[in-house]
C-alpha cells in the first residue's frame, strides 16, 4: 500500500488515498473529485477547471500523470 493525497494530484485538500497501485489511487482520486464536484466546492472546482486546461494539451497531460505515476511508484511502501 502507498498514500498519496487530493493535492499531490492536483486537487485542493489533504484527503489522502491508499492503494497498491496508481490507477487505483488515480481512480480514488476522480471519484473524490466527483463527491466535490457535486458539493460546489470552490477550491476543487478551480482545480478540476486547472486539470480541463490541461487535458486539452495531450503531450502536457501525458507528461503530468507519467510524473505523477513515477512519484507514486517512488513512495516506499507502507506496513
Amino acid at each position: 500500500m502507498k498514500t498519496m493525497n487530493c493535492s499531490q494530484l492536483g486537487g485542493a485538500c489533504d484527503q489522502a488515498f491508499r492503494a497498491n497501485s496508481f490507477e487505483e489511487i488515480a481512480e480514488m482520486s476522480k471519484q473524490h473529485a466527483m463527491e466535490m464536484f457535486q458539493k460546489k466546492d470552490a477550491a476543487h472546482l478551480k482545480a478540476m477547471n486547472d486539470m480541463q486546461e490541461l487535458m486539452q494539451k495531450p503531450a502536457a497531460m501525458k507528461e503530468w500523470f507519467e510524473s505523477k505515476k513515477k512519484e507514486f511508484e517512488a513512495l516506499p511502501p507502507e506496513e
